[in-house]
């Protein structure tokens, strides 16, 4: 296999995808577990290094020249950085890195998410009680955190797995590097998150709901109903005017991209609400364009919002691909998923009259002054949306 042009591999780099062939090539289970074995200490060895975005690039190069070995490193890059084995007092611990997703949607404004020492213990206690195997040990994040402020490569991931596991233990006091918040006027629906890190002695159950005497389905549902009832009465007051849903606590990638996916409907009947609220366009005068957007293959879709009287975007929506089903819109294939018609059909529940599904995919346009995406009208056209200068801008502040 030849290098990009563009990164030059390491020596590391170059067995990782050696042992992604190897283990997608595997004809028996055992041959398996040998080179996941040896698929593990490489990830691990290269998350625990000096910084560098090499496991990124590699899985960068795969996913357009071997979707299967991508698949397979993927999801090592994925467990070794959101679990490992910290050794303490004597003890191997297995620590899991969890994400707790509160989705919320307003007309008004998102909560920053700040907790008092009082609610950050309420709902430690709560996640023992509820999430937690019996006796785990726990650590969690003094606040809740945006999409924005969460690891930014699989490396950082693995650092917090390793700060937070080691505050569960006791190991270290040494607290995660959490960035700033970025702003989030103007922000219709997001999700904030509790994040924590569970660690129980190696080969222990890790979750309340990994009990062999009972199904494991039941219990699932059963810790969802009971954590879901703890947070509203936690942390109801910090989302007035919101409308929520709480996720089931689980693995970090796991839940986050449940997460995501909870939210792309969510962020488009919030859009058209706020369009009919605050800038007073009911959706029989909404026009909407849907196309896809991406640099080497779909990788989301930009909804566009126009009045029925002109071309100008006004305000827009981004619709992330989650699955390699959702980006293959022309495939004939029977997995695969038609997004645009979808969005289409939300769109249509929501009341706009009128719709456009585009063809082709448009390249990534962002704002070179503020950083925005750009979004499309009817025509095509990839557009800066600027609201109505009559728009309410000043929603009440609940928070």
């Amino acid at each position: 296999m030849s290098d990009s042009p563009a990164i030059r591999l390491t020596r590391d780099a170059k067995r990782l995808i050696t042992l992604g062939q190897a283990l997608a090539r595997s004809g028996s289970r055992l041959e398996d577990v040998y080179w996941e074995a040896e698929l593990s200490r490489l990830v691990s060895k290269m998350l625990t290094g000096k910084k560098s975005k090499m496991l990124e690039n590699v899985l960068d190069m795969q996913i357009s020249q071997d979707i299967g070995v991508y698949e397979i490193l993927v999801e090592h890059a994925e467990t070794c950085s959101e679990s490992l084995v910290i050794t303490h007092g004597g003890t191997d611990y297995d620590v899991l890195l969890v994400s707790a997703p509160i989705v919320a949607w307003t007309r008004y404004r998102l909560p920053d998410g700040r907790l008092t020492p009082a609610q950050h213990e309420s709902l430690k206690m709560a996640f023992a009680e509820a999430i937690a195997a019996e006796g785990a040990r726990i650590a969690m994040l003094p606040h809740l955190i945006t999409f924005d402020q969460m690891p930014q490569s699989f490396q950082d991931t693995r650092l917090w797995t390793q700060r937070l596991g080691a505050l569960a233990v006791g190991a270290s006091s040494e607290p995660c590097p959490v960035g700033n918040a970025v702003d989030p006027e103007g922000m219709l629906a997001d999700a904030r998150f509790a994040m924590a890190a569970i660690a129980v002695p190696v080969g222990q159950p890790i979750f309340r709901w990994q009990d062999p005497e009972e199904p494991a389905v039941e219990a699932r549902e059963r810790a969802l109903q009971v954590w879901t009832q703890q947070v509203n009465g936690l942390l109801g007051a910090m989302f007035t005017g919101c409308q929520t849903e709480v996720l089931l606590p689980d693995a970090y990638y796991t839940t986050n991209r449940e997460a995501d996916r909870r939210i792309r409907p969510v962020a488009l009947r919030a859009a058209v609400t706020w369009l009919q609220t605050a800038a007073n366009i009911p959706g029989s005068d909404l026009r909407a364009a849907i196309v896809a957007v991406g640099s080497s293959g779909i990788e989301e879709f930009r909804i566009g919002f126009s009045p029925r009287s002109g071309n100008d975007v006004i305000y827009g929506c981004v619709w992330p691909v989650l699955s390699k089903e959702e980006a293959n819109v022309d495939s004939i294939e029977s997995n695969t998923v038609d997004v645009p018609e979808m969005i289409a059909a939300l769109l249509k529940e929501l009341g706009v009259s009128e719709i456009r599904r585009l063809p082709g995919i448009q390249p990534p346009e962002f704002c070179d002054d503020c950083g925005a995406p750009f979004f499309p009208n009817a025509l095509g056209e990839m557009m800066h949306p600027e609201l109505p200068e009559e728009t309410d801008m000043q929603p009440m502040q609940f928070h």
